[in-house]
């Protein structure tokens, strides 16, 4: 094992990994060039929410993993450093488009094939909660695996949980070129041919905190503890500012007419950042080619807070244990020319 292990980044694969390290007795420092969750962990929506489980494959069963594990894992840093990221497993409502039921019972006969029978789908004409958006069929999918974590306070207690157990983490200071895990966001992408998609997303004062989160017409709506409700989020391409504007309002209107229980709720806080997406759309982790003792951690998007922890502990194996689990589609390749 190295002396110490240096971290660069502070996002959640940043402190996700630090925190495995550390967990398992290794000494770790982590750089962070801004502050802790400056980049696209620093947004409000926190849904911990699966992939369709058809067309299964490895990405997919280690997401599945990582939710499974989710609960144990977060408490155990929630009791370390002794602050709450925000995790519970709430479940979630989706409506069903009309005609679509046959491709929803297709959907629930897959889950049950893949997922834990406690975590499984089911239609139902009575889904329960304040937040129940309307459904043209009048059906609900709804499943008990999806679960929501505060994206705020997940880096804080892991932050809080890395500095119990005697790491350090020197925020204002990018790390050095030398030996490291770069979990660095979007700008760490650039060598691997990844790229940025700009996303907002709003906070509204709106108290469910025990209610199952919506997903409607690619609208993430997540109830959660601390007495609001977190709106989420665009996707867009061709922007790179970290601004939040009319698009975002138009998504918070949305969220409005969804469900109408949000109508007069505040807006209590807005937020833009750029998420780091990798040419495959699945995590980079592994090692840097071609720069021995490099490794990286990135490209999380819009699952990197479900995705974190399977990435730290598939790192942590290869870097301490030296067992390599990591599947193919994660693998870190050089980029081809022309990429």
């Amino acid at each position: 094992m190295a002396s110490e292990i240096t971290v660069a980044g502070a996002g959640v694969f940043g402190l996700a990994c630090a925190w495995e390290l550390v967990r398992r007795g290794a000494r770790v420092r982590i750089f962070e060039a801004v502050r802790i969750g400056a980049g696209a962990s620093g947004g409000h929506v926190g849904a911990l929410a699966p992939h369709a489980p058809e067309n299964w494959n490895a990405k997919k069963q280690v997401q599945l993993e990582a939710l499974v594990a989710a609960a144990g894992w977060w408490a155990e840093v929630a009791a370390a450093g002794g602050v709450d990221p925000g995790y519970a497993r709430t479940g979630r409502i989706q409506p069903v488009a009309e005609g679509a039921e046959a491709r929803m019972a297709e959907r629930i006969e897959a889950a049950s094939a893949h997922w834990p029978a406690w975590a499984g789908m089911e239609l139902t004409d009575a889904p329960q909660g304040v937040l129940v958006p309307a459904s043209p069929s009048g059906r609900w999918l709804v499943d008990r695996l999806t679960a929501r974590i505060s994206p705020r306070r997940a880096g804080a207690a892991l932050a809080a949980a890395i500095r119990a157990r005697g790491g350090e983490i020197v925020e204002g200071e990018a790390a050095p070129d030398a030996p490291a895990i770069w979990a660095t966001g979007v700008a760490g992408l650039t060598p691997f041919g990844g790229s940025g998609v700009k996303g907002q997303s709003a906070l509204l004062a709106f108290s469910a905190p025990d209610q199952p989160q919506v997903f409607a017409d690619g609208l993430h709506i997540v109830p959660h503890a601390d007495g609001t409700v977190a709106i989420g989020s665009t996707s867009e391409r061709d922007a790179m500012d970290t601004g939040t504007d009319a698009q975002l309002e138009a998504l918070i209107d949305k969220a409005r007419a969804l469900c109408p229980a949000l109508g007069d709720a505040p807006v209590v806080d807005r937020w833009a950042g750029i998420r780091p997406r990798a040419k495959s759309r699945a995590p980079l982790v592994g090692p840097w080619p071609g720069r021995p003792g490099h490794y990286v951690a990135n490209g999380g998007f819009k699952i990197g807070l479900a995705m974190a922890p399977a990435c730290a502990v598939l790192l942590a194996d290869l870097i301490l244990d030296g067992r390599d689990r990591i599947p193919e589609g994660f693998r870190v390749l050089e980029p081809k020319a022309g990429d």
